[in-house]
């Protein structure tokens, strides 16, 4: 039976098996893992200083291209991703999750392996006071044929090759994984 809540412990099983790549990375990694590792509810909304999320990289059969989407409300091309809710069993679970709201696939992960790692902060609105997203993303595998289709939190859906990424974002993050990507198994 799968567990109630998002697993805590897969994810530090996850993040203990995360190879980092450079010194930011194991900086983020270091970061993340004490702030999983420190807070029983980390995936919870309700703390105020930031929670874990999650994030799915989309990218094509051949891994040529990736599926962005223009984030309506941060105004910014980005990876598909969100928090995670207390029904989803992990953080997996949750960018599938994710993925499927936001763009209408369903996508098989390339790997159960953690992609990317990234911690950044999130502006403040009237419901909720500026706090940091712990990001734990994924990387997924478009199905043949696949055709997204833009939910209310998109302003648009771009397939883009890994080289035209730039093009649209200067996202540090973005473009990290734009550089993972020739790394995926096919």
């Amino acid at each position: 039976m799968p567990p109630s809540g998002p697993d805590r412990p897969w994810l530090l099983e996850r993040l203990a098996a995360y190879a980092p790549a450079d010194a930011g990375d194991r900086a983020r990694h270091a970061r993340l893992t004490a702030f999983v590792r420190d807070h029983a509810d980390c995936h919870s909304r309700a703390r105020s200083d930031g929670h874990v999320v999650a994030s799915a990289w989309l990218v094509d059969l051949d891994g040529g291209r990736v599926l962005l989407h223009h984030h309506a409300r941060l105004d910014r091309w980005l990876q598909f991703g969100g928090h995670v809710d207390p029904g989803d069993a992990n953080v997996l679970e949750a960018a599938r999750r994710e993925l499927m709201e936001e763009s209408g696939l369903a996508a098989e992960p390339v790997s159960g392996r953690v992609f990317d790692l990234d911690v950044h902060e999130i502006p403040a609105t009237a419901a909720e006071p500026a706090h940091l997203h712990y990001d734990v993303r994924f990387a997924f595998r478009a199905p043949a044929g696949a055709v997204p289709a833009a939910s209310a939190e998109s302003r648009a859906l771009r397939w883009v090759p890994l080289a035209e990424v730039a093009a649209l974002t200067a996202e540090a993050s973005v473009l990290r994984m734009v550089a993972r990507t020739a790394d995926l198994p096919s």
